[in-house]
């Protein structure tokens, strides 16, 4: 039993060769087809890297082609000589209907690649609306359809005959042991090794499930290539993204459909007639409530939400820095607040880009690569005279931001790993926060030039899992929160994020106090990119065991300008992301000056504040996507059925004009033309 066993295994390490190989050649072939390569000569750093990155990226799949067959093939055939000596046909059988899997999605590519220009994407989703009879006639007669289903016969009859041959190659001899304990141990020692080798594999190289290969970890020198990093993602992986993000609605739905939805929002008739129909959101300044400073800062810190800093939670202390700032007589904070998304990207899209990402990943489209729209940030600021820097903790291919962002008129990007020591310690995310803000300091201050700047800053630290060693920066539960619960302190999970948060806080505003000192005529900005539970309910922080809507979903927002005074705010209590950028502008700018804003300034009165997800009164807070809402105040659970009443027609009015934007990429245009 244990020599039959021992052989199959090795048969099945043998064949789990031939699918990264089939891959790799099919990756070749793409990228010989495709590419527009003239010559390899000086493409060697990052083929290589495109190549490995796919390969371990492709284990995703691949893997399970060792896996399956032991499972299937090795252990039965240990135990039923009969399904031993079929083992080599099932199990060439097995994987050449696998490879014939891998065919038909790279052949598949080919012919998506040919139309499209790009690989798999979201547009597939559209396909089960497409007229059936035309997509056939295309294959047939456009994409040679009759030889691409023959070539699947030379193709299997040819992986079939060399994996046979592969599979006749000899094997190592069964070890002759003395005793049936140290036979036991073998063979255990053979399954764990290989099932080992399957999660090193389906892990990427890793025994770490986070290390698992992604697009935002592809590297950069592959990344900057567009082309080849697409190409380094195998069929059936891009499948598998493709199949777990489908388009929203909003892409499949006709401009008929939209429009009535969008009329809802439109300030005035006749948008549709227009070149460009953000226009219609045209604005007129009233005239600059501060001096026009030099400096703006703009901080958009990682999972900094306002719940830490509300008094119920004041005996935790982990927020000190951001209630100093706010306690200042020239800031002006609100407390109840909403980010733009409930992730990362969509956050940072919509404050940069001027409208809701609405789940459709503007910063992941190419159109939006090579243009923009004309109420992006930067071209708002632009025309007041400012350049704009955008200075990242991690990666700037994170989120395709080496792309996104110069499209959208940023004069400067800066990568935290670009511009700090090698050795800096670092999350999975990017460089630790006050390594990655002391050096962006280093660098404005050394620059300094005359012409006025938005240095905006997005910071990384304040992230799962959580790993930082705060203790090394001071943090520590019985000297920080020494009046909190003893069973949060004593709690090792609840301490991980409360000293994560506690330290971005620490790194934050320290930086914040040192720019304040140099440059103190300065705006700055503070929000969170979305809110992340951070407070232990689970530790007796509260009679509740779970937050309020409010504390779920409440981001954290903040200015500050030694002109700065509440009486300019129109005594808002309420806000939100999309907020910001006209506030800025009527801020600073001088009066008559025109601008883009879909949404008013903190500046006019607010009566409501309408996200993708949430909605804001005076008095409650809603979630669309369950229909409950709860009084601001609450200091309980419950919350009551409610879809938004009006506000949901509001909503869906954003979100429409979202999905316009996104058929319609002809509208971005290159920032130079506004």
């Amino acid at each position: 039993m244990g020599a039959l066993f021992f052989h199959g295994l090795q048969q099945d390490v043998k064949l789990f060769c031939v699918a990264p190989v089939i891959c790799a050649l099919f990756r070749l072939v793409f990228i010989w087809m495709y590419g527009g390569y003239s010559s390899v000569r000086g493409q060697w750093n990052k083929l290589y890297h495109c190549f490995r990155y796919g390969f371990w990226w492709g284990m995703d799949w691949n893997a399970y082609a060792l896996l399956y067959p032991m499972i299937l093939v090795s252990l039965p055939g240990a135990f039923f000589p009969a399904w031993f000596s079929m083992g080599d046909t099932l199990r060439v059988l097995g994987l050449c209907v696998y490879l014939a899997v891998l065919y038909a999605a790279f052949v598949g590519k080919l012919i998506y690649y040919y139309h499209y220009r790009d690989i798999y994407n979201k547009t597939l989703w559209m396909g089960k609306n497409a007229d059936k009879k035309n997509l056939l006639d295309i294959f047939f007669h456009q994409n040679h359809g009759v030889l691409v289903l023959l070539s699947f016969i030379p193709f299997l009859l040819a992986c079939y005959y060399l994996t046979r041959f592969w599979l006749s190659t000899p094997t190592l001899p069964y070890p002759d042991f003395t005793s049936d304990a140290a036979r036991y141990a073998f063979n255990f020692a053979a399954t764990a090794a290989l099932v080992a080798l399957f999660y090193y594999c389906r892990y990427g190289g890793s025994f770490n499930h986070a290390k698992k290969p992604e697009w935002d970890e592809i590297p950069t020198v592959v990344k900057e290539d567009i082309f080849l990093a697409k190409a380094a993602m195998d069929d059936l992986v891009t499948l598998e993204i493709v199949w777990k993000h489908p388009p929203h609605d909003l892409l499949n739905h006709t401009d008929d459909e939209a429009a009535p939805l969008i009329d809802a929002v439109a300030p005035l008739p006749g948008w549709r007639d227009m070149e460009q129909p953000l226009e219609i959101f045209r604005r007129t300044a009233k005239g600059a409530h501060i001096t026009p400073p030099k400096h703006i800062f703009y901080l958009l810190a990682e999972s900094y939400e306002q719940a830490p800093l509300d008094p119920p939670y004041a005996s935790l202390h982990i927020a000190d820095g951001g209630k100093k700032f706010c306690a200042d007589p020239h800031a002006f904070t609100i407390r109840n607040f909403l980010s733009a998304g409930l992730l990362s990207q969509p956050s940072l899209v919509g404050l940069l880009l001027g409208v809701y990402d609405a789940g459709l990943e503007f910063n992941e489209s190419e159109p939006f690569w090579h243009g923009t729209l004309p109420t992006s940030l930067p071209i708002q600021l632009h025309k007041l005279g400012y350049r704009s820097e955008f200075w990242y903790g991690g990666e700037l291919n994170w989120g395709s931001l080496q792309h996104f962002l110069p499209a959208l008129g940023f004069d400067a990007m800066h990568g935290a790993p670009d511009f700090c020591p090698p050795d800096a310690p670092r999350t999975w995310l990017g460089v630790y926060d006050h390594i990655f803000l002391n050096e962006a300091g280093k660098r404005i201050r050394e620059a300094d030039e005359e012409t006025p700047t938005l240095h905006f800053l997005y910071t990384t630290s304040n992230h799962g899992p959580y790993t930082i060693p705060v203790e090394s920066y001071g943090y520590s539960a019985e000297i920080v929160m020494p009046d909190a619960p003893e069973a949060v302190r004593r709690s090792r999970m609840a301490q991980r994020r409360l000293g994560c948060y506690w330290y971005t806080d620490w790194a934050l505003f320290r930086f914040i106090d040192e720019m304040k000192a140099l440059y103190p005529d300065s705006l700055f900005i503070v929000t969170g990119d979305h809110a992340m539970r951070v407070l232990p309910f689970d530790c007796g922080i509260s009679s509740r065991k779970q937050p309020t809507l409010r504390e779920h979903a409440g981001d954290f927002f903040a200015l500050w300008h030694p002109e700065l005074a509440a009486a300019m705010f129109a005594g808002n209590t309420i806000g939100g992301h999309m907020n910001i950028l006209p506030t800025l502008i009527e801020l600073i700018a001088p009066k008559g000056h025109e601008y883009l804003s879909l949404f008013p300034s903190l500046t006019e009165k607010l009566e409501s504040v309408v996200t993708p997800h949430h909605w804001l009164t005076a008095t409650q807070i809603g979630n669309f996507d369950d229909n409950r809402a709860q009084p601001l105040d609450a200091d309980e659970e419950e919350s009551a059925p409610s879809d938004g009443g009006p506000l949901r027609a509001e909503r869906e009015g954003w979100r429409e004009l979202s999905g316009w934007l996104g058929r319609h990429t002809e509208l971005c245009k290159k920032p130079i033309l506004w």
